[in-house]
């Protein structure tokens, strides 16, 4: 993982398996982030994500919990078909939208 600040919005650029190891990390980092910068978007980028458990799916909602509560907004971009169908039967896709690039993305989110 690593993070990417652009203005208000922070991207968060995962890859690999995210799992109950990895998820932990990713929510340790992007909270300090948060607490340091003037973040109002977080940008999830998944395009070398290839597993997503639930502790994934936890972690997407505990950010976007953590935005609603400053007024930002959370998205995401880079979905294989895999990773879309297990985030549309998580729910997530009521909360958060999900864009095909990282422009759109950038654009569109908030």
């Amino acid at each position: 993982m690593w993070l990417e600040k652009k203005g208000e919005a922070l991207i968060v650029r995962l890859e690999g398996e995210l799992d109950h190891h990895y998820a932990s990390k990713i929510k340790d980092g992007i909270d300090g982030a948060i607490m340091v910068g003037d973040v109002r978007k977080i940008i999830f980028d998944f395009s070398r994500v290839v597993f997503m458990d639930s502790s994934g799916i936890g972690t997407i909602i505990g950010r976007y919990k953590l935005m609603q509560a400053v007024g930002g907004s959370v998205c995401a971009f880079g979905m294989s078909k895999r990773l879309n169908k297990i985030i549309a039967m998580s729910g997530i896709l009521k909360i958060i939208t999900i864009y095909k690039t990282e422009q759109e993305a950038t654009g569109g989110c908030g």
